[in-house]
């Protein structure tokens, strides 16, 4: 099985997570990027701040790969007009596709008209764009119940709002990778989770994040039915090693 084309080479850490200066956080997206040129990996998933320089970089190289970008990240609960901001400027600079975190707090809260209201609006947003809009639930916030009712108002709220071609556009993604959980639970994609959403996920397609550490792993995802998986060890993966970074 080709791996390589189903995977978003992630790296979301911010300088000051990592200690690393901005310049040494961009050439880590640089390195990030030229594995994945000459690997065949389908996109690379970085900080807004760095879009317009590894796009750049994409184009110089004249290739392919595809620049992905995380908006409202890690905890979702920007507002609407501040997630809008963000895509917009995003786009601006040249981002192929576009993660939002939802605000899963707000639903767990039970506003649900909020939910669907930023849900519609960033979505619109993109595909005006022709972009690609996922949306990350983050699965270890939540229970099996709820993971299976986000993922259905989602895929409802899809189906309602935008064509059947807009569709094969908008994903339901299952983690950030930056939720802290308890008693060393999962805080990525588990089979389970992945199973629940894809149960009902409709005509929208699902990305399982973090927590595919083999090769074996990465198939089996495949395999169940998800089209993407985000992972910060995307090389290992590709060349049969076992992830050697928890996302």
């Amino acid at each position: 099985m080709n791996i390589a084309q189903y995977l978003d080479s992630t790296y979301l850490k911010t300088p000051a997570q990592s200690g690393l200066s901005s310049e040494e956080t961009l050439q880590k997206d640089i390195e990030l990027t030229q594995e994945a040129i000459e690997n065949g990996i389908f996109a690379v998933m970085i900080r807004p701040d760095y879009v317009s320089e590894i796009k750049k970089y994409i184009q110089e190289n004249n290739s392919n790969v595809v620049v992905g970008t995380v908006i409202g990240f890690h905890e979702g609960t920007d507002s609407i007009d501040a997630k809008l901001e963000e895509a917009t400027k995003a786009i601006a600079d040249g981002a192929d596709e576009l993660d939002f975190v939802i605000n899963y707090n707000a639903y767990l809260k039970g506003n649900l008209s909020l939910v669907k209201e930023e849900f519609v609006k960033c979505t619109q947003l993109c595909l005006q764009h022709h972009k690609i809009a996922k949306w990350i639930i983050e699965i270890a916030a939540l229970t099996k119940n709820q993971i299976a009712d986000l993922t259905k108002n989602i895929s409802n709220w899809a189906e309602e709002n935008f064509s059947e071609n807009d569709l094969s556009k908008i994903f339901v993604k299952s983690s950030t990778g930056f939720y802290e959980t308890t008693d060393r639970k999962p805080n990525g994609a588990t089979f389970e989770g992945i199973k629940i959403m894809l149960d009902n996920a409709g005509k929208l397609s699902v990305k399982a994040a973090g927590g595919v550490r083999t090769p074996e792993d990465a198939e089996k995802m495949i395999n169940l039915g998800v089209k993407r998986i985000g992972t910060s060890s995307a090389l290992g993966l590709i060349k049969n090693q076992s992830a050697s970074e928890e996302y």
